[in-house]
């Protein structure tokens, strides 16, 4: 398949609603159709933030996306039967070739100085994607992207989603605990804590370190400087059931998000005017 997803944290509240958060792994080029799904939270490795460098590594002559699906061409939306024999081989050959010119263009472009949010962009065809996503309402998805008519990469990351979930048994969140994803469980940190370096774990998605050498210091100091500097999407992973009477904010169901702790964090221009 051309898909993989595991569950990061998977909570469910006092009222039995069910919030999940995965790493999910897919060909970079259907992340437009990912990301119109606007009942996710979602946070991904980002071509602005990742250095030519490290993306050229990643991505050697052997270990371009190639893929399984080969559909052949016809009229509408959804590609005929699969190539097969000559055809197929020559298909597969002629998309390693462009992924090796690629990286032999990045290479030149970084060499002249060119910077990585334009180079990288050269690369994104032959790259597989990571992205963080949270969310409480995944029907919709689920009935669009595993379905026959649905691109067949997407389709299989909305497989391997369904399946993690469906393998996974959420943890009960009771009122005023929080579902921190990347908090691994021989850590113990204050709960404001555990908050913000959830959030700045959730923000390395970007760079793609959080799996590396972890520094709840440094996680907090990022959390920090990225809700001063008004990039929130990080913080709506955090989250806690809501209570009777409380009002629903963004977009989980039953669910309060560390987003909505900062009064500007649906306008950063009203920060900026009055000079915070």
């Amino acid at each position: 398949m051309d898909g993989e997803a595991r569950v990061l944290a998977d909570s469910i509240s006092p009222l039995g609603k069910r919030l999940t958060t995965l790493e999910v792994k897919f060909p970079r080029f259907v992340l437009a159709e990912f990301n119109t799904h606007r009942m996710f939270s979602r946070n991904s490795a980002s071509s602005r933030a990742i250095p030519v460098t490290k993306q050229v590594n990643k991505l050697t002559a052997d270990n371009l996306f190639v893929g399984e699906h080969w559909g052949s061409n016809k009229p509408g939306m959804q590609a005929g039967a699969e190539l097969t024999g000559a055809d197929r081989e020559l298909a597969i050959e002629i998309w390693r070739d462009a992924g090796r010119h690629a990286i032999e263009a990045a290479t030149r472009l970084a060499e002249l100085g060119v910077h990585k949010q334009r180079t990288n962009r050269i690369l994104e065809p032959f790259m597989i994607h990571t992205v963080i996503v949270s969310a409480t309402e995944w029907d919709n998805f689920y009935a669009l992207r595993d379905h026959p008519a649905a691109q067949p990469e997407i389709r299989d990351a909305a497989v391997a989603m369904r399946e993690a979930m469906e393998a996974s048994t959420p943890a009960y969140l009771d009122y005023g605990e929080w579902h921190t994803p990347l908090i691994l469980p021989d850590e113990d940190f204050p709960l404001e804590e555990r908050i913000r370096i959830s959030g700045g774990r959730c923000a390395r998605t970007s760079y793609e370190t959080h799996n590396g050498v972890r520094d709840p210091n440094e996680d907090v100091l990022l959390h920090d400087r990225l809700s001063n500097d008004g990039h929130m999407s990080p913080f709506e992973h955090q989250a806690r059931p809501l209570e009777e009477g409380e009002e629903q904010q963004g977009n989980f169901i039953g669910y309060y998000q560390h987003r909505s702790d900062f009064w500007y964090q649906a306008n950063y221009g009203a920060k900026l005017a009055k000079g915070e």
